[in-house]
Parts: C-alpha cells; structure tokens; sequence
C-alpha cells in the first residue's frame, strides 16, 4: 500500500467509518497513514500520545488549547481591553481567517479533539462534540453589506457584544483566574467538548504565550502532575515542520505500529 502523509484535519475527524476503514487499510496493506500535524501543526501531539498507548499508559483525560489565533487572543486580552479590540488585532496581524468567526466558531479545535479521542479509541463523530462558541448567535449567520472587507465589518459588529465578554473576564480576573479556550476528552465518560474555561494563574494553561498550544496528558504514570507538550501550534513553517517529520519517518523506513481503535 501507499504511505500518506496529511495536515489535513478532515481525514481524522470526518466520517467514523471512513476513518476506521483507512486506518484497517493502511494496516492491511503495511503502509503508513501520519497526521501529525493535523493537533498541533508541528508540536508533537499525536506522537507521545500514540506512545502511551503502546506503553498501556492510555490517557484518563486530555486537555489543551489546540488553536494558535485563540491562544493568540486570550494571552494577550487582559480586563479594561475591549474584546472586539483584540479579535480585531488577531486579525490585522494575520492571525485570524478572513472570516474570523471560523476560529472563534471552535469548530476547527473540536476536529482536533475528535482525531485525538479516536486516537485513544472513543468512536466518536464531530457532531458528538459541544462546542460553545464565542460568535455571538445574533453574528453566527450574519452576511456584510455588499462591498464591505468581511474582516472588518464582523469586528465592527461584535463590538455590540463586547459588554458580555468584560463580564466573563472581570469575574475570571476577580477570581485570580484566566480564560483560555480549551478542548478535552474524558476518556472514562467517552464524551470530548470545547468551550471557554477558567484557570488559576498557576496553571500550565495560564502560563501559554503568544500563540502557543498546550496540551496535558492526565494518565498513571504522570500523575498527579500531567505530561505537558507546549509550544508554537500555528503558522506555515511549524506546520511544514509537522508534515516533514512525517514524511522522514515514511522516507527511513521508521516502521511503528499504526494502531486501530478497539472498543
């Protein structure tokens, strides 16, 4: 069989079935499929947890800030700064999509919350994943005036909802806490989900800068502090670099076995 080497998210979050019938075909053919990149851009993710998994260290929960432009965004808003104000810096400095309500939605985190519990062996499918977005319902199928940059005229309009989101850090900031935009997978309950959460300011998460990704193994042997990989998880050369490493594994014949789930 042919090796296939991917950043492309929609291969691991698509489709339970189809998902399960490439992996069984990569397995019965010894070829190799490798995503890597499609967690972490080139933070490795994928790897230390498909190493767990062959130790019998198999993770009770994971949990990270896997989007680069979220992480952007809440490391650098901070109370008295308007939220819109941020988002827009985001996207000024390239961070965002032209759209921005394609990061802010969560859609893209909980396809990499999905590749990672069915890498652990939950079957899930991506609609099985709440995700509690941060467009505004009012925003979520709101089109531009004709002529109009999307960009800018989205950020103009969620500057009307920016009062919601003081309320959020002011009580976070109160608390001694912070906001960061996470995704988990409970392994014991079979259930993965995104949403805004809150952490003290001594927790890794509160501890990201820039555009940094994290990610925390809860498992046996790492306990009761989780095995933590953190590092920059966007742009275009540390997703090359995810991609790369891939395809040098496939290029010296690094044969490691692909696991299938088992339920």
């Amino acid at each position: 069989g042919a090796d296939v080497v991917t950043p492309n998210k929609r291969a691991g979050s698509g489709p339970y079935g189809r998902y399960e019938r490439v992996l069984a075909a990569a397995q019965k053919g010894g070829s190799r499929f490798l995503y890597e990149a499609t967690v972490g851009a080139g933070l490795p993710i994928v790897a230390p947890l498909q190493g767990l998994l062959r130790a019998g260290d198999a993770p009770a929960k994971v949990e990270g800030i896997f989007s680069g432009t979220l992480s952007y965004i809440f490391n650098t808003w901070k109370p008295g700064v308007k939220f819109s104000a941020v988002v827009e810096e985001a996207k000024n400095k390239g961070f965002t999509e032209p759209d921005p309500r394609d990061d802010l939605s969560g859609t893209d985190v909980a396809r990499k919350v999905t590749i990672l519990a069915r890498e652990i062996g939950l079957k899930l499918e991506l609609d099985d994943v709440p995700v509690k977005s941060l467009v505004p319902e009012a925003l979520q199928n709101w089109e531009p005036p004709a002529g109009a940059n999307l960009g800018d005229a989205f950020v103009k309009e969620l500057a009307n909802y920016d009062s919601e989101m003081d309320s959020l850090i002011a009580d976070a900031e109160a608390a001694g806490e912070v906001l960061r935009f996470v995704g988990s997978v409970d392994v014991a309950a079979g259930t993965a989900a995104v949403k805004l959460g809150r952490f003290p300011k001594d927790h890794p998460f509160a501890g990201t800068q820039f555009a940094d990704n994290i990610v925390a193994f809860d498992t046996k042997w790492y306990a009761p502090r989780p095995l933590v990989v953190q590092g920059p998880g966007a742009g275009a050369e540390v997703t090359a670099a995810g991609v790369f490493g891939n395809v040098l594994e496939v290029m010296t014949g690094m044969k490691v076995p692909q696991l299938v789930p088992q339920h």
